[in-house]
């Protein structure tokens, strides 16, 4: 049985959650807070960070979540998310590297330590200053996913893809982090929503990160 180690609000364990639970594979989630893993985690993975998809018995680790996103892709055939001719495959992992580093960068991660880790670890405020440039910085990165879902049936082009899921995790860390603005972006929201209401979407929405509450709209599928 693969365990998958995670913390509720870690953007890449999500997207390789999405991914297991599309190819419908069976997992056990531990919740593991990188600020407070342990020597035995330190083995599994010495860089100390979630994800890590760990099967005992096999001893297979695997770590890092395009990694092992990749290696659901080549060992389980059904469901594939990374699809179609050689060149479309490269535009899907061009997606998922511009939302996992670049959005992430910008958005997610800012807001990760801004409201999550100043609030539960370090006990201090927010920086009013990062969340506005921070919220600037989503506006422009929602326009560019109104471009792509105006131009093409899905992120990647005309089928669901693996970079559908890496975006859609990112945003829904941010969703959990106090909501997004979505005025002059519906075409983004409404894929979104398409993408949220799908059922390997809903364990995500019923996860929470404890000592910081979801807001009221977050596991509505509709919102």
């Amino acid at each position: 049985m693969w365990h998958l180690y995670h913390f509720p609000l870690c953007p890449f364990s999500r997207k390789v959650q999405l991914s297991l639970g599309e190819k419908k594979i069976g997992y056990e989630l531990v919740t593991l807070y990188p600020w407070d893993a342990d020597e035995s985690f330190h083995r599994l993975n010495p860089a100390g960070r979630v994800p890590v998809l760990y099967d005992a018995a096999k001893k297979v680790a695997l770590i890092d979540s395009q990694a092992i996103c990749e290696y659901l892709e080549e060992t389980v055939s059904d469901r594939p998310l990374l699809i179609g001719s050689a060149r479309a495959r490269a535009e899907i992992r061009r997606l998922v590297a511009l939302f996992d580093e670049n959005f992430y960068g910008d958005i997610t991660g800012p807001l990760l330590h801004e409201k999550m880790r100043k609030r539960l670890v370090l006990r201090q405020s927010p920086d009013s200053r990062v969340l506005r440039e921070t919220m600037r910085l989503l506006h422009e990165h929602l326009d560019y996913i109104d471009w792509l879902v105006d131009n093409r049936r899905w992120l990647a082009g005309a089928q669901l893809s693996l970079a559908d899921f890496a975006a859609a995790s990112q945003i829904s860390v941010v969703d959990y982090l106090g909501g997004i603005d979505w005025s002059d972006h519906e075409s983004a929201h409404g894929w979104y929503r398409v993408i949220k209401s799908r059922p390997s979407f809903a364990p995500l929405l019923r996860q929470k990160m404890d000592g910081l509450p979801a807001p009221k709209h977050y596991a509505d599928v509709n919102a």
